[in-house]
Parts: C-alpha cells; sequence; structure tokens
C-alpha cells in the first residue's frame, strides 16, 4: 500500500543520553499527523549526493498537530544517524508513513506491561502516554533495560508520570550498573515473569506485553512468555528493530 510522503521541518533537538539524540520534526503542510502510538516512519536523509531512507519509531503521543519526536542512536560510521545528528533546526526532510502493526488497543487489552531496551522504548512511551491522556486507567508498567545510569532514555519523564499516576510504574534495570546502582539490574527477560506475575495479581484484567528492542532480547523476553509461563499468542506483542 503507497504511504503518503510529506515534507517536515526539524523544530528542536536536545540530547537523551551520550549517543542518543530526540529530533522534534512538524509537517509542513500544517496537517496533523495521523498515526496510532506504536507506528513508525520513514525518513528520508541525504548522504552525500543520494537519498538513504531508515524507519523510526514515533516517540510521541498522538496529538491532533503535525509535531511528532523520534530518537535517534548514533552509530559509529552510520552515515544516516550521523547526518540526523547534525540536522540543525529549520532544515527541511521528507518523511513517509505511518506503517506498522505494533499497536495497542485500548478497547481489547487489559493491563499492559511494557517492555524494552534502548531506543526501543520509543514506541512503548508513545503507548503509554497515549493511554495517559485517553484517559486510560488500568495498569501501565514498563520496564526499560539499558547498560548503564547514563544510557536511560527519559529517565526523569518517566520517573515522573510513575509519580503523577498511581496506575503507572516504571522499573529502570542496568546490565552494567556502577556499585552505586540501587535498582535491577541484569537483563530485562530475568525480571519480566516476576512483573508479569505481579500485575496478573492485581486481578484488573488479563495482561498483555508490549515488547521492543533488537532480536536477541525481544527473542529472550518471548521465550519466557510462551515457552515458561505458557501465555497465549494474542498476549504478546513484539517489534524488533535489528
Amino acid at each position: 500500500m503507497h504511504k503518503p510522503v510529506f515534507d517536515v521541518t526539524l523544530r528542536s533537538a536536545r540530547a537523551l543520553t551520550r549517543n542518543v539524540r530526540e529530533l522534534t520534526f512538524e509537517r509542513t503542510d500544517g496537517a496533523p499527523l495521523v498515526f496510532d502510538a506504536g507506528q513508525w516512519l520513514s525518513l528520508d536523509v541525504m548522504v552525500g549526493v543520494e537519498t538513504v531512507r531508515r524507519s523510526y519509531s514515533i516517540a510521541s503521543a498522538p496529538d491532533g498537530t503535525g509535531r511528532f519526536e523520534v530518537a535517534v542512536t548514533k552509530v559509529d560510521d552510520g552515515p544516516v544517524s550521523t547526518a540526523l545528528h547534525t540536522l540543525v533546526p529549520g532544515e527541511v526532510i521528507k518523511a513517509s508513513g505511518p506503517q506498522g502493526f505494533f499497536t495497542r488497543s485500548s478497547a481489547k487489552t487489559g493491563p499492559s506491561l511494557f517492555v524494552g531496551t534502548g531506543t526501543g522504548v520509543t514506541p512503548l512511551r508513545s503507548m503509554l502516554k497515549d493511554a495517559l491522556a485517553k484517559g486510560d486507567t488500568r495498569p501501565l508498567w514498563l520496564i526499560l533495560g539499558v547498560r548503564t545510569e547514563e544510557d536511560l532514555l527519559y529517565r526523569d519523564e518517566l520517573t515522573a508520570l510513575a509519580t503523577s499516576h498511581p496506575q503507572v510504574r516504571v522499573e529502570f534495570t542496568l546490565s552494567r550498573g556502577s556499585e552505586a546502582w540501587a535498582g535491577r539490574r541484569g537483563y530485562v527477560q530475568t525480571h519480566v515473569h516476576e512483573l508479569y506475575d505481579a500485575m496478573a495479581a492485581l486481578g484488573q484484567g488479563t495482561p498483555h506485553v508490549y515488547i521492543c528492542g533488537l532480536e536477541h532480547m525481544v527473542t529472550g523476553v518471548r521465550d519466557v512468555l510462551r515457552r515458561e509461563m505458557a501465555l497465549p499468542r494474542e498476549q504478546v506483542h513484539s517489534e524488533r528493530y535489528d
């Protein structure tokens, strides 16, 4: 199916971590960007004399405007990510989409357990903020895994959401945390069983799990849920970005 192509202007940019940059774009035609939380867009970036297309999950929630956010990890010797890390507010590039089936149907799901690593948290952030904007009071729990404290994306924002919304719980786990780190340690898959059981014990419906990250992590979490815990396929939703 043909997806619309449109111009977008970079409105602002900020560093989320030492190698992840958040970019806020806006459609130049003034039209709203219509998408479902969890979907992705393709961005066309000039590399030398050719245009290269890369896809990024939308990190922001739908709000009826033409603005949206993405988070881009700078890859060593990666020409596209390098170009996006040097893009200056006011510059215009082309985007197309949205696309993707990694979405959360609020009408069908009960509590939601979001499992992400690195920039895999971006579509989960979109889903979480969208659910809150729509007044969803069912449990919305997130576990985000990264290497070190310095790699935690949206740490302050996510912590604030958990503080201000009783249905939100946010956990961070580090695979290479410092001695001073007092939170969870290890990979996300080592914590999923415990968190799922705790959510199910609340008695507010059957939890659904949304997983996003590199293939190795996604496979590991799915193995825990499907093989070890015997969860039905329809309760486990995933997307990988490698």
